[in-house]
């Protein structure tokens, strides 16, 4: 007899199955936020149809005293979410002319979207790009001001009326005791910066100026306008240059004695380390910070002319370089003030700080059109640049220094009001 054979089927086990969850999570975020927009919208229009029932009463309500009148709803654009969407807004009338509804101004104001427009194009998203870095909002609403050339033209409009503002803006209001000024070249243009210090260790960005170098004539402009806008010229200012001749010779022409020069030691340190080759910068560079890290004047001043004597056989210019200026890059310390203090107000420092936080904002410019364009990129990224402004290193031994600068004017004579009195 036969046995009969059994075939054993494999058993087919299905493989467990993944569900796309990223794609889920994304979908649901999109609907959940289309719906908050239309959940917005609705909130909107009540709060419309309150503000035209608050000005004209009640639908159907016979009023004796109502002086306006429903008329019905027109076309019209609210900002959100960085863009222009269409709603329908209802309409008051009274005496033959429109009522404005106070909701709706603030919901339509532009200056939000002008806010947004640059916001983005400083955290670096191009013109084009613009629309793709909104958040989506439902297919059925109407929407427009994301074009590139629309972006572009709420760019210009804002950043040129911050400059403006920026360049006219008075200084009376801030009680400067220190000015940094520096310069950084774009292309074939020279940009100006003058960072003021305040007594309480404040600092801020004052003006900006443009011109094709360094030059005298736009160093002197600059200064001329901060005194215009109230910056007093009539006592003594800290005044912390980079080394600039043109810029000494402005400052001498609009503060004369008021100003107290103190030159950059660090743009000094690499002015004459420039001349040295590298077997002897190592050297030359720990004696020059020996002199500028002394507490005493004439400890620093002997450090340096022994230095300028050892560099005088091999490295004339070099020496030159020591040699010249060596007094004023030791101002600071004439004013006994305290290590950190005496550090943050020794050198540029914190206006070349400034300058570099607008590199990142102006690493999308790929062609610079002009002077003007320039001056409003520059300002635009130094206005955001001052949000994160902290006071000065140093800043608890501020009172030495203002006292110090009052000391100098009863000395010198100079005009020193009923107020000037001394910080305790």
């Amino acid at each position: 007899m036969k046995k009969s054979r059994t075939v054993a089927h494999p058993v087919v086990v299905e493989s467990p199955r993944h569900l796309p969850l990223v794609n889920l999570l994304v979908d649901a975020r999109t609907e959940l936020f289309e719906l908050a927009v239309r959940s917005g919208l609705k909130v909107l229009e009540s709060m419309l149809e309150e503000d035209r029932t608050a000005v004209c009463g009640p639908r159907y309500a016979h009023l004796a005293e109502r002086r306006a009148s429903r008329a019905g709803t027109v076309r019209s654009e609210v900002v959100l979410g960085g863009r222009k969407v269409a709603v329908r807004r209802p309409r008051v009338r009274a005496d033959g002319q429109e009522v404005p509804l106070p909701t709706f101004q603030a919901m339509a104001d532009v200056d939000p979207l002008d806010r947004r427009v640059v916001e983005q194009m400083l955290v670096g998203v191009a013109t084009r790009r613009y629309a793709r870095s909104l958040e989506p909002v439902p297919a059925t609403l109407t929407s427009r001001g994301t074009s590139k050339s629309a972006v572009s033209r709420r760019f210009v409009a804002k950043t040129a009326a911050q400059l403006t503002a920026w360049q006219t803006a008075s200084l009376e209001e801030f009680d400067l005791v220190g000015l940094l000024i520096d310069g950084v070249h774009i292309g074939e243009h020279c940009l100006i910066v003058a960072l003021g210090i305040a007594a309480d260790g404040q600092k801020h960005a004052l003006g900006l100026w443009d011109g094709s170098t360094e030059n005298a004539r736009v160093c002197q402009d600059l200064l001329a306008n901060l005194q215009g806008r109230g910056l007093r010229t009539d006592r003594s200012l800290l005044v912390i240059l980079d080394g600039s001749k043109a810029l000494r010779k402005a400052v001498r022409t609009i503060f004369g004695e008021a100003a107290l020069v103190q030159r950059c030691q660090v743009h000094k340190m690499r002015n004459v380390l420039e001349y040295l080759s590298d077997r002897d910068r190592p050297w030359a560079q720990a004696i020059l910070r020996r002199a500028y890290q002394a507490t005493e004047v004439k400890t620093a001043q002997r450090r340096l002319v022994d230095l300028a004597r050892r560099l005088e056989t091999e490295y004339p210019s070099a020496a030159e370089s020591v040699r010249e200026g060596l007094d004023e890059t030791l101002t600071v310390l004439t004013l006994k003030l305290s290590p950190r203090l005496r550090r943050s107000l020794a050198t540029t420092n914190a206006a070349e700080s400034l300058i570099s936080r607008t590199r990142l904002v102006k690493r999308n410019v790929k062609r610079w059109r002009g002077g003007q364009m320039m001056l409003r990129w520059m300002a635009a990224g130094i206005l955001e640049a001052v949000k994160g402004f902290r006071r000065l290193k140093g800043y608890a031994d501020m009172p030495t220094l203002v006292n110090g600068l009052r000391a100098r004017d009863r000395q010198l004579g100079l005009v020193a009001p009923e107020g000037d009195r001394q910080v305790a």
